[in-house]
């Protein structure tokens, strides 16, 4: 076994982008993608934002990380997982993923189009979120939905709008319309849509200033008009 699948099976640390650091076994992994288990939950992580891994030296009174007891969810074991796959695979179920900032999101995908997926979060409601910027997807357990909402106030129900294929055509039908652009953390990304050209969105913030963005680093957009 060679290259990064002689760590399956083994306990290892993983450094994904923003300083972020997971540990646990090695579970499964794909041309794109990597499963990993904590000893609570599996974490599903594109290979887009892996900085490295390594195998994990316990020291002390540390522990070896459990191995998991129950099946995995999204995927058929006898199959090679991709991203895209575990994306299709999760759609309805209730997971939690984490985009931007400090914060994730809680909710479920709805829509799997090009290069974005449709999101509902119950905080958010409807978010179309590039699939280049997902840094990680876990699932909830079976007996728990985001901040114990109940299914009225939490309806699995697809997002009634029309979807593009892309997610630079998306952002065209959304041209006139008031964004909130990666959760709002920055006022610059919250604004008036008045174009999208050649991969830049033209943005006017609540002080009437023009803000011109690349669309690649755009992660989440949600539309509140």
């Amino acid at each position: 076994m060679t290259g990064l699948k002689s760590f399956l099976g083994k306990d290892v640390e993983v450094e994904i982008s923003g300083k972020t650091y997971f540990s646990g076994i090695l579970i499964d992994m794909g041309l794109d993608i990597l499963v990993l288990f904590n000893g609570r939950k599996y974490l599903y992580i594109p290979l887009l934002h892996l900085h490295n891994i390594k195998e994990r030296e316990v020291r002390g009174h540390e522990e070896q990380t459990e191995k998991p007891t129950n099946t995995m969810p999204f995927q058929n074991e006898k199959e090679t997982i991709s991203y895209r796959k575990i994306l299709t695979n999760a759609k309805g179920q209730f997971v939690e993923i984490f985009v931007t900032g400090n914060m994730s999101i809680h909710g479920y995908i709805t829509n799997v189009l090009n290069d974005y997926i449709v999101f509902y979060s119950p905080v958010f409601k409807t978010l179309c979120i590039s699939m280049q910027h997902l840094k990680w997807l876990t699932p909830y357990t079976n007996n728990l939905t985001p901040y114990t909402l109940n299914n009225a106030d939490l309806p699995v129900v697809p997002a009634n709008m029309p979807l593009a294929r892309s997610f630079e055509e998306q952002l065209k039908k959304f041209e006139g319309h008031l964004l909130v652009f990666d959760l709002g953390h920055d006022p610059n990304k919250v604004g008036l849509l008045k174009n999208i050209n050649n991969n830049i969105a033209e943005l006017v913030n609540a002080e009437g200033k023009t803000i011109f963005w690349k669309l690649m680093h755009l992660k989440t957009v949600h539309n509140i008009t």
